[in-house]
């Protein structure tokens, strides 16, 4: 856990402030599951952003922009790593009888067996990882975190009327 913290993150007496002492964990949280599942990627050969791709196009073929949406990132950054897993034979594009300038992602069979694979080795090193911790605590902060995120989400969309 990180005690390092700027200076307008405690009170008026110094004292830290809970929310970013919590905003601060969450960052490392992030960052710490962000390099573990670059090493579980890099099992089947690919990066943590070719599998988050993959994953987007797992149910069903999606657009860039879709899988971009759905991925919360621009739809540039999704291109490039499609076209990745395109070159990489772990993708293709198809046709789209929505919108012929923009094609559909595909996952082909050497594609879908890497997201299996990849997706089987991280839950088992997620397993592994929470062994230590009671259910009801990952529950009792995952319920916290999604209402943060439900906050930030009201906090981010504009003003009705405005």
């Amino acid at each position: 856990m990180s005690d390092a913290l700027p200076p307008e993150a405690g009170d008026a007496a110094g004292a830290p402030d809970a929310f970013a002492l919590l905003v601060a964990d969450v960052y490392e949280a992030a960052g710490a599951l962000r390099r573990l599942g670059e090493r579980t990627a890099a099992t089947e050969g690919l990066t943590q952003a070719r599998w988050q791709v993959l994953s987007a196009a797992s149910e069903q073929p999606v657009t860039v922009p879709q899988a971009a949406r759905r991925l919360g990132v621009t739809r540039q950054n999704v291109q490039r790593v499609a076209n990745d897993l395109v070159e990489g034979g772990h993708a293709a594009f198809t046709g789209n009888p929505d919108h012929r300038g923009s094609p559909l992602l595909t996952l082909t069979p050497a594609g879908r067996t890497a997201l299996e694979r990849v997706t089987e080795r991280a839950a088992a090193r997620h397993r592994t990882l929470l062994e230590t911790l009671p259910e009801a605590d990952v529950t009792a902060a995952r319920g916290l975190l999604r209402r943060l995120l439900a906050e930030l989400d009201r906090e981010e969309r504009p003003a009705a009327g405005g």
